[in-house]
């Protein structure tokens, strides 16, 4: 005997209610706006002082927080590991995670690391713990078609529309720009200070001065002109056009602490130049400084330091004086800087530290690990903290290649202390 008609067609409606509730709670939990924070478990780690030289060959690019730990960019993920000088990547000392929004850059203040998310989501986490410090809606990021590589760089590197100043009472603000709207928001609070709605697309972003303002490249009407707004108010203040220059100008900046945080000096130059026209920034308009002219000239402090004809040489960056020279490193080239310290790559991939103030040696290594060799080409590179983390390329080097062929291998990026 069976179930009567009617009850085996109420006994089938419910299964199916039953059946669509499970699959509804399922769905729910898979795409479901989330976020999962795992915070560290060990004690935070003391800062290493590593020799000079390799210290690591990681598949991502590092961003060194606090002198003491390695944080790292994912799809949908901001992670570190410790310890810095560790040779390989390890298990993770804490994560943070999100759904399904995706990580669009990662900057860092002191003991602070602040994510953005593709909805606009700002998150601060704090380094020692992992733990979330507090969280802020920002401008949604401007949708790019740059091509993503593996490693992350860009994202923790030189993220799109993050940018820190340092204001003269102690405080940091992190500028964050996005589509059609930008806002300031201190570091230590996540509290906004000021928000403001940008033109579009005929304004960038340049970088933030050593004194707390923020460079923008304003083409909206008329010649390129650069502006330089009050990170602590959003007000602009000076709006500046080199005399002499072209209507269309590339902007560089020059001397800064971190990236594009902190700059003294700006580089203009019409777009295809290979040189161009060098400023130092101060509190008033910017002065020429002509030491500054070349494109391989870096700004360290008060000296600019580039290489010609074989020579490194350092110059004072307002007169002009010539500091000191080094004739003997052979072939090499500027390849970034960082306070107290100028790096350059010689011609076999040595890695040479120098003291931009006085020429002295401070290091040097080549950059080879396990059997890599140095046949290989520099992609991005960034240095803080005593550290150089850089893209090792595979010759010749294909841009259009896909990540296999564009990496030399598959733990492209190389770690060094200086």
């Amino acid at each position: 005997m069976g179930f009567p008609r009617g009850r085996r067609r109420l006994v089938l409606a419910v299964a199916v209610l039953l059946a669509v509730a499970a699959v509804a709670v399922v769905v729910h939990r898979v795409l479901a706006p989330a976020e999962v924070s795992t915070p560290a478990r060990a004690d935070y780690p003391a800062a290493p002082q590593p020799a000079a030289g390799v210290i690591g060959r990681l598949p991502v690019a590092p961003l060194i927080v606090d002198g003491r730990l390695r944080v790292y960019a994912a799809h949908r993920q901001v992670y570190a590991d410790r310890p810095v000088d560790w040779r390989h990547r390890t298990t993770p000392y804490w994560s943070y995670r999100r759904w399904p929004a995706e990580l669009t850059g990662v900057v860092a203040s002191g003991t602070i690391v602040v994510s953005r998310w593709s909805d606009g989501r700002l998150v601060a986490l704090d380094a020692s713990t992992g733990r979330v410090r507090w969280r802020a809606d920002g401008p949604v990021p401007v949708a790019s078609t740059a091509v993503v590589r593996r490693t992350g760089a860009a994202t923790v590197w030189n993220p799109s529309g993050l940018l820190l100043a340092d204001l003269p009472d102690g405080r940091t603000v992190l500028t964050v720009t996005g589509s059609g709207r930008a806002s300031g928001v201190e570091v230590s609070s996540g509290r906004e200070l000021w928000r403001t709605d940008l033109p579009g697309d005929c304004r960038s972003d340049v970088g933030t001065t050593a004194t707390g303002q923020v460079i923008g490249l304003d083409t909206c009407s008329g010649p390129a002109t650069i502006e330089f707004r009050d990170a602590a108010t959003g007000l602009v203040g000076e709006r500046w056009r080199p005399p002499g220059d072209p209507d269309d100008l590339v902007v560089t900046p020059l001397g800064c602490r971190t990236g594009r945080s902190g700059c003294r000096a700006l580089r203009t130059a019409g777009p295809g130049d290979a040189g161009g026209r060098g400023w130092v920034l101060g509190g008033g308009e910017p002065v020429a400084a002509p030491t500054l002219d070349p494109a391989g000239v870096v700004l360290v402090g008060e000296q600019a330091v580039g290489v010609a004809d074989g020579v490194a040489v350092g110059r004072s960056a307002r007169t002009g004086a010539e500091l000191w020279r080094d004739a003997g490193l052979g072939p090499a080239r500027v390849l970034a800087a960082q306070p107290g310290r100028v790096h350059l790559l010689t011609e076999g991939n040595d890695l040479v530290t120098l003291d931009p103030a006085t020429g002295r040696l401070l290091s040097r290594s080549t950059l080879n690990v396990g059997s890599d060799g140095t046949g290989w080409t520099p992609g991005a590179v960034w240095a803080e903290a005593g550290y150089v983390a850089m893209e090792r390329l595979r010759e010749p080097v294909d841009p259009n290649g896909d990540d296999q062929r564009y990496y030399l291998t598959s733990e492209a990026v190389i770690l060094a202390a200086t």
